[in-house]
């Protein structure tokens, strides 16, 4: 499979390597004290430690609690103080009123980085954020950097490190996220999974008391395991900062944000949650236009633009061909993708001539190719694509797929297959159509999308994600994501006709 050609290197005041973040060892640490974990299965930090537990994390674990002398099978210590070891991380799912006396402590120690699971600080009025001043303070006298307080922490799966309270379900990927707002993270986990993809790293910042959006947006710029990067926005409290850093980083890499405070009840919904204060959609829409940031309008678009911008090649313009063996279909994809402002181009006649040999006579050879029906099941995934591929008129290619199971038992009937056999030939035929559009991309360098009212769970559908073939569930969310694709792609090639330099 073609790796997609945005590059992966930083600048701007990005770390030379991500060993040189700040934020390293509080998102690849090699032990961590853990606050607020009990054998009580009830309360939030004993899922949290459960969670890291069961993901696997290699390193030490010292679970600190005044009491017990084991909590989850891991042998406890009454205090900090007790631990045979400076921890590189503290997580802490403590009372509010605790978490100022466990900082201090910590910091006595030598702990250097911390994650504050604990809310009732800015979020809930004045007296919370004098709390959260004392909490400032206390980590700044120690030379300690914190998440939080008021959110969940990390996920990063190459590491084996999850300190949310739900399980890390899928597989260790190439999306990173910043999200101020750690729920959203962990109910993205099986979503995630569903489809084929998984978080690089995912960082929760909460109440950005001290480590924040913008710092989050530099380590993934560096993280080598993170292609794109999504954020999670319900304010932007450094605007100038925010600014010059997305500037940079979406120069080698894509960031996608999904901004929830524009609406006025969205604004109320923030403050409540994390104590933000939101601005205008007008506002965030222009911030997001100068700095090459793709604003998405959902949580699926959000995902489905990521599914595109970590798999495809790199397009080399926006002129689509749409291959559909049902009109209605391709004539609704070919709707969508010019309501997006994508170039639908009219069929060439020397592709038409090598079509006329491919599609039979009821089918339509423009553009949506519209096959209809063919005694050759497999050329609709071979030889016609690979003509439509070969043709320099077309930068991408939007292809629907209906696999109806009786299709493939017509297939393996013909073929003289015996009835106990038909299920597991009907999954290497699968396997053998999937291999071909993966041989497609890798000889013609162009993006393939797949666009499909099957469930997520298809066969099929898995098949093809596996060769990093995105499928989506409608041609509208298709023609959205790959005009989105093509926008940024267009943006980044004129900044770099420019130097590399961006306007304010």
């Amino acid at each position: 499979m073609s790796q997609t050609a945005f590059s992966t290197s930083s600048n701007h005041d990005m770390p030379a390597s991500i060993t040189d973040s700040p934020l390293y060892k509080l998102i690849n640490p090699d032990s961590i004290a853990f606050f607020g974990a009990s054998n009580n299965f009830g309360s939030m930090g004993t899922s949290q430690l459960a969670s890291l537990i069961n993901l696997g994390f290699q390193g030490h674990i010292y679970p600190v609690h005044p009491k017990e002398p084991t909590v989850l099978g891991l042998k406890a210590y009454k205090s900090v103080a007790d631990l045979p070891e400076t921890p590189d991380l503290a997580v802490m799912v403590l009372p509010t009123r605790i978490v100022l006396d466990t900082i201090v402590q910590c910091g006595k120690k030598g702990v250097k980085n911390a994650i504050v699971v604990s809310g009732g600080f800015r979020e809930v009025g004045a007296k919370g954020r004098d709390l959260e001043q004392t909490l400032i303070q206390s980590a700044r006298r120690y030379g300690m950097r914190f998440l939080g307080p008021n959110c969940l922490g990390v996920a990063n799966p190459h590491h084996k490190l999850n300190t949310t309270f739900l399980p890390y379900q899928g597989k260790a990927g190439f999306l990173g996220m910043v999200s101020q707002s750690g729920s959203f993270i962990t109910q993205m986990f099986d979503y995630l999974s569903r489809t084929g993809m998984g978080f690089s790293t995912a960082i929760s910042v909460g109440n950005e008391a001290d480590i924040d959006l913008v710092e989050g947006l530099k380590y993934l710029a560096a993280c080598p395991h993170t292609k794109l990067i999504s954020l999670y926005i319900e304010t932007i409290r450094d605007p100038r900062n925010f600014i010059e850093t997305a500037s940079a980083v979406t120069l080698n890499k894509p960031v996608i944000a999904y901004y929830v405070g524009g609406s006025v009840s969205g604004k109320q919904a923030c403050l409540s949650h994390t104590g933000a204060l939101s601005g205008p959609d007008r506002l965030y829409d222009g911030v997001f236009r100068q700095t090459g940031i793709i604003r998405s309008r959902s949580i699926e678009e959000m995902f489905d633009m990521a599914s595109l911008f970590g798999n495809v090649p790199e397009p080399r313009g926006n002129r689509l061909v749409i291959q559909t063996h049902s009109g209605g279909p391709g004539a609704v994809a070919a709707d969508a993708c010019d309501r997006e402002g994508l170039k639908v181009p009219v069929m060439p006649d020397a592709v038409k001539k090598e079509l006329s040999r491919l599609v039979p006579h009821t089918g339509s050879i423009g553009n949506p190719v519209d096959i209809t029906f063919s005694k050759d099941r497999l050329a609709y995934f071979s030889s016609i694509p690979g003509c439509l591929l070969d043709a320099d008129h077309f930068d991408i290619l939007l292809i629907y797929l209906l696999l109806p199971k009786h299709m493939f038992r017509r297939v393996m009937e013909s073929m003289g297959v015996p009835e106990n056999q038909i299920a597991s030939e009907t999954e290497k035929l699968i396997i053998e159509l999937a291999d071909k559009i993966e041989e497609l991309v890798q000889t013609y360098g162009k993006p393939v999308i797949g666009f499909s009212f099957h469930a997520q769970e298809a066969f099929f559908i898995k098949a093809l994600r596996a060769r990093n073939i995105p499928v989506m569930q409608s041609p509208h969310r298709a023609a959205r994501a790959v005009a989105a694709l093509c926008r940024y792609t267009k943006w980044r090639k004129d900044r770099f006709e420019l130097g590399g330099t961006v306007c304010y």
